[in-house]
């Protein structure tokens, strides 16, 4: 009689209900935050390279953020498609209280106190070269740029944001943003840093959805977001964001930097998380419309990868209909 082994993997995978029951890690609604673009006019706004994504007027905010309080989403994430006549060289328009995102902030909070906010901290979305920093002579320039951003911060805390998010990656700004909200008062408003920002290819429908792809040009951010080949270099960036005082950190893109969301996890034991970005949505979903892959399970797949990972949270665009799906099963 051949001889098998005793320990039979197979078995624990006979049934649904076993296989539930030893299931490793898992994905649910409160591990997502939904991205929102916010509008400037008064219809919705379709984005091509972002199919099923629009951008939100202020109208027609409040019910767009009620689904994601009936879904259980606890967090959304506002983006300002900002008038190409509100931008300017110093990105003043970051700087205004009653700018489009300070707006949407008061009106969420309005109506539903309970959701959290997260607020992009970069002027990218304001300035008219498209970068998220002030330049100088053709360069992004560090430290004034830092000094903009604590204003901007603060700013869009008095609005009633929760969570400040900066993604500009200038050295020493979540040092001084912290400071500058806990001597504006907002001790309790929360940072999540983008520590691990690469300089990444997979950006470009973001970029058309906030309307900076134009003021960039050919111009790239490679001198201050990350170069795809660095992992070391994360750990760094990491590092320096916990010691100036993030409460959390975040790795971006997502799915082609899996190892460094990993290694960050483990090695740092810190709220982490990670951002699905607009590249990788747009992928899953041309390849679905083209019928080369099932979208509803490539979709979960893929959130649940970053759980796997070591993800504490996900911002992705999928967001609303992964919820929809998780809450029936």
């Amino acid at each position: 009689m051949p001889h098998y082994p005793q320990s039979r993997l197979r078995r624990l995978r006979r049934w649904p209900w076993l296989r539930d029951l030893v299931q490793e890690h898992h994905l649910r609604p409160t591990d997502l935050i939904w991205p929102i673009f916010i509008a400037s006019g008064s219809t919705r706004e379709s984005i091509p390279s972002l199919p099923g994504v629009d951008r939100i007027p202020l109208g027609e905010l409040v019910g767009e953020v009620a689904e994601a309080v009936k879904l259980g989403i606890p967090v959304v994430a506002l983006f300002p498609a900002t008038p190409a006549g509100l931008k300017s060289e110093d990105a003043a328009e970051a700087l205004n209280p009653d700018n489009l995102i300070n707006r949407a902030t008061a009106i969420i909070k309005a109506a539903y106190p309970e959701i959290g906010i997260l607020c992009d901290v970069a002027l990218d979305p304001y300035s008219s070269h498209g970068h998220d920093g002030l330049v100088h002579e053709g360069y992004v320039v560090n430290d004034a740029t830092v000094e903009v951003l604590c204003r901007q911060a603060v700013i869009q805390a008095q609005a009633g944001c929760d969570i400040i998010a900066p993604s500009d990656m200038m050295d020493g700004r979540i040092g001084r943003i912290r400071s500058a909200l806990d001597h504006a008062g907002f001790q309790q408003v929360s940072i999540m840093a983008y520590s691990a920002k690469y300089a990444s290819a997979f950006y470009g429908p973001f970029r058309q959805a906030v309307g900076s792809s134009a003021n960039l040009g050919a111009a790239d951010k490679k001198t201050y977001q990350m170069n795809p080949a660095n992992l070391e270099e994360a750990f760094r960036e990491v590092n320096m964001d916990i010691q100036e005082g993030a409460d959390m950190v975040m790795v971006k893109p997502g799915m082609p930097y899996l190892d460094v969301l990993c290694q960050i996890k483990q090695r740092f034991q810190f709220p982490t998380f990670v951002y699905q970005v607009s590249g990788e949505f747009a992928m899953l979903k041309a390849a679905a419309a083209n019928g080369w892959l099932n979208e509803s399970a490539v979709m979960l797949e893929s959130l649940l990868a970053f759980k796997r990972a070591g993800a504490d949270g996900i911002l992705t665009y999928f967001a609303r209909d992964a919820a929809r799906i998780l809450n029936e099963l």
